[in-house]
């Protein structure tokens, strides 16, 4: 069974397809993706019009290019997925419009996946993939939560955030030092070069005794601080443009600070959940898990008390199509691939808790 994916949820045009044949992982034939970072930068953020109007303009020649590398032609397709939600509304009816159509054309079945179990599935892809049952821990765009998961649509809450994520938490402190879209790949490489014990920042609910997060405080530590360093400056007091007085290293600091708060907080949520359910094997997904220090910290822990930590492959952090696939081949395998049929009525659910997937 062949599956083409459409990922056109936020910010990035992602085309694959997989097979689904038999009962081992679906092998990837193809994939492309396309990012509107550099159009977004102009901005200093995404805007939900220019984004919708993008993914239109590339979803067919990316759809051409997945299929030019399998070397398969359109009718060697058997089923069409696209991401049905969570995002930016007009976003999603760009992918999930052109699914069906092709649906229509071609008389195939048309399925919506959910976004974050894209994500939570997408380190099967890789060359390390796990086994159920495992934590997981989503750490995509808006999205931090910790879920366990004892199978394909089998996905019980642990935690999540109650205000800020923790890739808002990044590019909100981004933003403060001035360094422009997307925040929080340019946090972290500033980080690099700071000290993360320069400047004390706060581990919001560290020490709560649950498994939900918080980082809305941390982001409004990293902006007194930036207040107190700009008031310090001998150019004089703070202007609206904050991190203007800040010498290079002060903000190297800040980010190095801000980054080792999140990362401690991600990586002792995590090592709790798996205490909490007894289980011996985590699986990080979405944007924020490229992150080095993350990892880092989480393979350090994982090495010192017997744990296994799972990864996707680097170019499958972000969204792509190739997750989208994935998702539902996997559940195709598993007998839960529902949905609308090409010819049935469509919709998006901009918002949509995974917990309710089944």
């Amino acid at each position: 069974m062949r599956i083409l994916g459409i990922e056109s949820s936020c910010d990035e045009t992602g085309v694959a397809l997989v097979d689904a044949s038999g009962s081992g992982v679906p092998r990837l034939l193809g994939h492309a993706l396309h990012s509107q970072i550099e159009m977004h930068q102009a901005y200093g953020g995404v805007v939900p019009e220019l984004a919708s109007r993008d993914h239109i303009r590339r979803v067919l020649p990316l759809t051409d290019a997945v299929l030019a590398q399998a070397g398969l032609g359109l009718d060697a397709i058997d089923a069409i997925a696209c991401t049905r939600g969570p995002g930016l509304a007009g976003a999603l009816l760009v992918g999930t419009g052109v699914a069906h159509a092709l649906g229509v054309a071609l008389g195939r079945p048309v399925h919506g996946v959910h976004h974050l179990e894209g994500h939570l599935l997408s380190p099967f892809l890789s060359a390390d993939p796990p086994s159920f049952p495992f934590v997981a821990l989503l750490v995509s765009g808006g999205h931090t939560q910790l879920m366990r998961v004892d199978g394909v649509g089998r996905y019980a809450l642990l935690g999540e955030t109650i205000d800020d994520a923790a890739g808002e938490a990044f590019d909100k402190s981004a933003k403060l030092l001035g360094l422009g879209y997307p925040g929080g790949p340019a946090l972290s490489r500033l980080a690099e070069h700071g000290d993360p014990a320069a400047y004390k920042f706060p581990r919001p609910l560290l020490h709560s005794g649950d498994l939900d997060f918080s980082f809305a405080g941390l982001k409004t530590a990293v902006l007194t601080q930036v207040k107190r360093l700009a008031r310090a400056a001998p150019e004089g007091p703070a202007t609206s443009h904050l991190a203007d007085p800040l010498t290079p290293q002060e903000k190297a600091d800040v980010a190095a600070g801000a980054q080792a708060a999140i990362v401690d907080v991600l990586v002792k949520k995590s090592l709790a959940a798996l205490q909490a359910t007894g289980l011996r094997r985590l699986v990080v997904a979405g944007g924020v898990g490229a992150n080095a220090r993350l990892r880092e910290q989480l393979d350090a822990q994982a090495a010192r008390q017997g744990l296994r930590v799972h990864y996707p492959e680097l170019a499958l952090c972000t969204d792509n199509g190739a997750m989208i696939a994935l998702a539902a081949g996997l559940r195709a395998q598993a007998g839960l691939l529902d949905g609308a049929e090409a010819t049935g009525r469509f919709d998006v659910a901009p918002r949509w808790p995974l917990a309710l997937v089944e």
